[in-house]
C-alpha cells in the first residue's frame, strides 16, 4: 500500500488501532488534530471539524479520507463536521470516503444515533466514493457503562437491555481494509462475537475487578430505553467478530482495585 490516507480521530480509541494497522500496511497516513503531536510516526495535520478551519490543507493530495472523529456530547457537531470534510475531500478530488457507524441508527431513536443516521446521509450524498460501516458497541463502551453503574452499593442495571460488544482492534483491521479496497456504499455490519444481558456484562466487569455488588433491575423508561430492549443496536446474523467481553477484560492486565464506600471504579 503507497496510498495517502486521511484519518480523523486518529488518537482515540478506535483511531489509534486503525492509523497501527494503516502503517503497518505501508500507508503513507495523515492525523487530523486540534493539537497536532509532533515526532509521531505518522503526519500530524492541524484541523478542526467544527470550524473547517485546516481542512483543506489536511485533504490535500490524499487518496482516501477515514472518517473516525465522533462526539456523543455534541451529536449535531458530528453531522455539520462530516459535511465540512465531505465538502473538503471533494473539492480536493479525494477518491474514497470511509465512515464508521453504528448498527441500527436508521431505527434507533437516541440522538446520538440518530446523528450518525444523519451523517451517513451526508456521506452518501456527497458525490464521493465512500464505503460506510456499522458496528455494534464496543468493548470499551461497555466497560464504560459497567464503570458507571458500579459506583453505587446497589448496582441499578437496566432490565432487558442486552450488547453485542465487539472489539476495536477488529473492527481496525476490518476499516483498514476497506480503505485500501475500492469505495463499496454500504458494507454488511459488524458484531461481536455475544450478545448478552447488560446484567451478565455487569457481574463480568465486577468478577474482573474483585468487586461484590447486589444488582437490581430496573425498567428505564421511554423510547430510547425501548428501542435498547427491542435490541434495535444487536446485529446477530453479522457476528464476525471472535474477542470476547470476558476476554477483553482478562487482557487489560491487573485488576482495578475494589474501592469501599460507592465503589467508584
Amino acid at each position: 500500500m503507497s496510498d495517502s490516507i486521511l484519518v480523523t480521530g486518529g488518537t482515540g480509541t478506535l483511531g489509534r488501532h486503525v492509523v497501527g494497522r494503516l502503517l503497518e500496511a505501508g500507508a503513507d497516513v495523515r492525523v487530523l488534530s486540534r493539537s497536532p503531536r509532533p515526532g509521531m510516526p505518522y503526519a500530524s495535520v492541524k484541523g478542526d471539524l467544527t470550524t473547517g478551519a485546516g481542512l483543506e490543507r489536511a485533504v490535500g493530495g490524499v487518496s482516501t479520507v477515514v472518517h473516525l472523529a465522533s462526539d456523543p456530547r455534541r451529536p449535531r457537531g458530528d453531522v455539520e463536521g462530516t459535511r465540512r470534510l465531505a465538502e473538503a475531500a471533494r473539492a480536493a478530488g479525494a477518491g474514497h470516503l470511509v465512515f464508521i457507524s453504528i448498527v441500527g441508527v436508521d431505527r434507533h431513536p437516541y440522538s446520538y444515533y440518530r446523528a450518525k443516521y444523519e451523517a451517513e446521509r451526508v456521506v452518501a450524498a456527497s458525490g464521493l466514493p465512500h464505503t460506510i460501516l456499522r458496528t455494534t458497541q464496543f468493548h470499551d463502551f461497555v466497560l464504560l457503562l459497567a464503570r458507571s453503574l458500579v459506583r453505587l452499593p446497589v448496582v441499578p442495571v437496566p432490565a432487558g437491555w442486552r450488547f453485542q460488544p465487539v472489539d476495536t482492534s477488529e473492527v481496525a483491521e476490518r476499516l483498514a481494509a476497506l480503505a485500501s479496497a475500492a469505495p463499496a456504499g454500504r458494507v454488511p455490519d459488524m458484531g461481536g462475537p455475544e450478545i448478552l444481558p447488560a446484567r451478565d456484562l455487569v457481574r463480568a466487569y465486577l468478577s474482573a475487578t474483585g468487586r461484590r455488588r447486589p444488582l437490581m433491575s430496573v425498567r428505564v423508561p421511554g423510547k430510547t430505553a425501548a428501542a435498547f430492549r427491542q435490541g434495535v443496536h444487536l446485529a446477530p446474523g453479522q457476528a464476525t467478530g471472535v474477542r470476547t467481553f470476558a476476554e477483553f477484560l482478562a487482557g487489560r492486565g491487573t485488576p482495578e482495585r475494589p474501592v469501599s464506600g460507592r465503589g467508584a471504579a
